[in-house]
């Protein structure tokens, strides 16, 4: 990993770190958001830390586990990163289902912290 720009090192730590919680302990993603961060969510907006975790704790499901396929990061011009994911979910036991999901990584505070957030599934002719 040390062979990579910083920006995809701290870009892929992120992803890693956001789906560890996201399917473990949904409730703990507070950590990396703050109360300007804003999230799209299926074309739901939310702003702020709490909303966001407020949203992301009430989805519908008991269980989920999320697999990565791929992952592209860019370094931005005012010093952020700019995350795209694409991959797939299975919840509780419903099928597995494509996604994407695109973060937008700020340095705040001494830590990385999501800025913006767009999360779709990927469903086609529904």
């Amino acid at each position: 990993m040390g062979d990579k720009p910083i920006w995809e090192q701290i870009g892929s730590s992120f992803v890693q770190h956001y789906y560890q919680l996201f399917d473990t302990d949904r409730t703990q993603l507070g950590s990396i958001y703050i109360d300007a961060s804003c999230l799209t969510w299926e074309g739901q907006q939310f702003q702020g830390k709490a909303a966001i975790v407020e949203k992301l704790s009430s989805l519908p499901f008991t269980k989920i586990a999320h697999s990565i396929t791929a992952q592209d990061h860019q370094p931005t011009p005012d010093s952020c990163i700019l995350s795209m994911v694409v991959g797939q979910l299975k919840a509780d036991e419903d099928q597995v289902l494509g996604f994407q999901q695109t973060f937008l990584l700020k340095h705040y505070s001494n830590v990385w912290v999501c800025t913006n957030e767009v999360f779709r599934l990927a469903l086609h002719n529904l």
